[in-house]
């Protein structure tokens, strides 16, 4: 051998030799050596402490299921042991007497503790700067997530040495294909939600088709069958039960999800499926998320029932009115990464509210200053007493049935129950109504109904809110401004061609009438209930009833024991038609005062003058009759009623008689309201209805 052969030789030797060493060092280097360095470097970088405190170790394996020679390149095998992340310098979470979550200044607690972990690296890939790892096995992973008052959380990192703007990247990447663990845990702290949740997530064994679980959920009635989509969509890997306190009220729950490497792939639907319960309130959903590792948007099928409406606010921020027990089911679609705010979509959704049926579209966009709920709803039958909660007048035993205290004084007609007006100003709406048919009580004489409303900056529009009543229409304007404590309110409110017969419909005696009944009401008050605005209204009250009757009986069946005493006195017990009633009346200060108020019947012109306290709720009324022609009637003093709304209290004046001309004094006085009162009367039926010679007679009066 040539002298350069031997050196070749001798130089190829020692870097075998070389090579082989540095394999035996590597293999056989106690790696917990490192753990010092590691843990100081890592701190650094994520701005926390960071500890690996058990064994730190690197096994080294080869891959059979590697193709030719690389199945000879051994892989690093990497465990370690007992890894604690703590909260960065500005977080501590501490629970207070009261249960409540409260920070300080002061580095305390761990956010991540991990039992072992477990990761393989590909050592070919190295030589392209990548670091790839097939899999990263968790054991007991468990995670206490903390959010403060002013926003700050411990999940943010803010690293290092991350690149500023305007520099490149670094040329090397990291790619895991797969995260799995035995059992997990989560809590969460969050002051701004009110929440104190912990969570424990558990592997289901092997994993459940997203079909299997859902079913035919996505292709219900109204919705699109499933697509390409959802059959790519990931399978279920865990399942998780889920315990504590969101928005200060009490919330359990369970479900599955998919795995946490599908959550990075944002061009495959990651599977969720919950059942949450607080109070009485249930949530369920099953369906996507889309790119969850972005949280871009969702489609889910979502079921949910409880007590009231109004219940969901703390739990989803939707403001929602009160009212009888629901349950609903549809569709929820989401864009969560919208320039104006997130935007929610509740598609084709049925169900009930107490027991009227409801569907409907509605879309919930979280815009600024305020998020707005938009869209419409129906119901093919509405029940008359599921709307009453909305205006606080359900009865006491409502309330009893749904568990609550009576809140209706005994001795009180006008209800008082309270709106809720201090949650108006968080959302905004604009919401459309319609029910084809109302269920209501015999009495009641409304057929449909249909409303828009819409809130604005905490101020309520009902524009129109209308009823089909009594085969004609009662259309109204009501204005609520909840920002006034007590809240102003406006009503113009019209009633027109209510047909006598259908008003009165369990009235047997009521079906002879040919007449019909047309009204304006126009008022403003200040108030935050029904009792508390008519009490303080001011505005007025015009009335026009056309050939109507009027005897004992009716108010018998009526139920009004002082309007059955009045007609006892000055009818006897025969029923009397009426050509005309006309009123109006003035309102000021709840005290409502007729400025004009006749009833002209076939034998007598009556006039009814005094007023109606709605503040104190008490009548003082005085009916003055004047005969026709022949002296029918044998009452020569006026009658009063008195007394309160609850209990009336009807009787015949001591002392005045009857003034003869009476009642042509009151005709004298009233050509205003006359005037006004014509307008009531549609041109096509002038001549037909017989207010109309009384207004003009009254109106031609000097």
């Amino acid at each position: 051998m040539t002298k350069t052969g031997k050196v070749l030789t001798g130089v190829g030797g020692l870097i075998l030799l070389l090579l082989a060493a540095t394999v035996v060092l590597i293999m056989t280097f106690d790696w917990n050596r490192l753990k010092p360095t590691i843990n100081e470097k890592v701190s650094a970088e994520l701005q926390r402490p960071f500890a690996i405190r058990g064994n730190l170790g690197v096994d080294w394996s080869r891959k059979s299921d590697e193709p030719g020679w690389r199945g000879w390149v051994p892989w690093p095998n990497i465990h370690a042991e007992d890894l604690v992340l703590g909260n960065p310098p500005e977080l501590v979470s501490d629970k207070t007497a009261d249960d409540k979550i409260a920070a300080t200044a002061f580095p305390a607690g761990e956010m991540v503790t991990l039992k072992r972990v477990d990761a393989s690296i590909a050592p070919l890939a190295l030589l392209a700067k990548e670091v790839w790892i097939p899999r990263i096995w968790l054991t007991q992973p468990d995670a206490n997530l903390l959010r403060l008052a002013n926003g700050k959380n411990n999940w943010t990192f803010n690293l290092a040495n991350s690149p500023k703007e305007g520099e490149q990247p670094s040329s090397w990447s990291v790619n895991i294909d797969d995260i799995v663990f035995d059992r997990g845990a989560i809590s969460l702290n969050d002051a701004m939600l009110k929440a104190d949740l912990h969570a424990v997530i558990d592997p289901l064994g092997k994993p459940l088709p997203f079909a299997e679980v859902t079913g035919s959920s996505t292709e219900k009635k109204g919705q699109p069958p499933a697509d390409s989509a959802q059959s790519n969509t990931a399978d279920y890997v865990f399942g998780w039960k889920i315990d504590g306190k969101y928005q200060g009220q009490s919330l359990t729950g369970s479900g599955k999800m998919g795995g946490m490497l599908s959550m990075s792939d944002a061009s495959r639907p990651f599977p969720l499926q919950a059942d949450l319960r607080s109070g009485s309130t249930r949530v369920a959903v099953a369906g996507t998320l889309t790119d969850p590792g972005n949280l871009a948007g969702l489609d889910l099928q979502l079921k949910f029932s409880g007590a009231s409406l109004d219940n969901l606010y703390p739990l989803i921020g939707v403001l929602l009115p009160a009212t009888p027990p629901y349950n609903t089911d549809g569709r929820l679609v989401a864009s969560l990464k919208q320039a104006d705010g997130a935007v929610y979509r509740y598609e084709n959704f049925n169900g009930k509210i107490g027991d009227s049926d409801i569907h409907g579209n509605l879309t919930y966009t979280a815009s600024q200053p305020r998020p707005k709920l938009t869209g419409n709803m129906s119901s093919e039958k509405l029940r008359f007493a599921d709307l009453a909660p909305l205006i606080g007048a359900d009865s006491n035993q409502e309330k009893a049935r749904r568990g609550e205290r009576n809140r209706q004084p005994a001795n009180k007609v006008l209800p008082t129950e309270k709106f809720d007006t201090k949650s108006w100003g968080v959302m905004d709406a604009d919401v459309t109504y319609t029910a084809k048919r109302i269920e209501r009580d015999k009495s009641l004489p409304l057929n449909d109904l249909s409303t828009h409303v819409v809130l604005n900056s905490g101020e309520l529009l009902l524009d129109p809110l209308r009823f089909g009543m009594a085969g004609g229409s009662l259309n109204a304007t009501l204005r609520l401004n909840g920002n006034k404590d007590p809240m102003q309110g406006k009503v113009d409110l019209h009633a027109r061609r209510l047909q006598l017969k259908a008003l009165l419909p369990q009235v047997k005696a009521m079906r002879n009438s040919l007449g019909q009944l047309n009204g304006d009401a126009s008022f403003t008050a200040t108030g935050n209930s029904v009792a508390a605005l008519l009490a303080t209204s001011n505005g007025s009250l015009r009335l026009l009833l056309n050939q109507g009757l009027i005897s004992r009986s009716l108010m018998e069946l009526l139920g009004l024991n002082v309007g059955n005493y009045l007609v006892a006195k000055l009818f006897g017990d025969d029923e009397v038609k009426i050509n005309c009633a006309v009123a109006d009346i003035q309102l000021r200060n709840g005290l409502a005062t007729p400025r004009l108020f006749v009833v002209d019947t076939e034998n007598a012109m009556i006039s009814i003058t005094g007023n109606i306290n709605f503040a104190t709720e008490r009548l003082d009324l005085t009916i003055n009759p004047e005969s026709k022609g022949l002296r029918i009637l044998t009452l020569r003093s006026p009658l009063y009623v008195k007394g309160t709304f609850k209990q009336p209290d009807a009787g015949v004046k001591a002392g005045p008689l009857i003034a003869r001309g009476a009642i042509a004094a009151v005709l004298g006085v009233a050509l205003t309201p006359a005037a006004a009162l014509l307008a009531l009367i549609s041109p096509s039926e002038a001549e037909a209805n017989q207010c109309t010679p009384l207004l003009q007679k009254i109106k031609q009066k000097k």
